[in-house]
């Protein structure tokens, strides 16, 4: 599986993406976000899992703590695909606004 398709597919879980909205604020342990959700402590460690795993977050080790992080550069995959798809947007709507001028009997040229 691809990176971007493993960052697409953990951040289609509302749960991870709400993990990875907290750890946008700083490191936390797997305790305090599992604070807001009702589920189980190793149901979390299974999000944080698959975040790892899509190289969105690192763990790191504290003593007896995990506190887990944001991997920034697990995201460069997923926003050069965006970045990509913008400006493909971009250009379309480009030319479409090009045709509709051209269609436009009101404008003047």
């Amino acid at each position: 599986m691809s990176a971007l398709d493993s960052a697409l597919l953990a951040l289609a879980d509302p749960t991870r993406r709400a993990i990875l909205a907290r750890l946008a604020r700083g490191e936390a342990t797997v305790m305090e976000l599992a604070a807001p959700f009702e589920m189980s402590q190793p149901a979390v460690s299974h999000h944080l899992k698959v975040l790892e795993q899509a190289g969105l977050i690192a763990r790191g080790r504290k003593g007896t703590t995990r506190p887990c992080r944001l991997a920034p550069q697990g995201l460069a995959p997923l926003d050069a695909w965006l970045s990509d798809f913008r400006t493909s947007l971009e250009r379309n709507y480009d030319r479409l606004d090009e045709l509709l001028a051209e269609d436009d009997p009101q404008q003047e040229t």
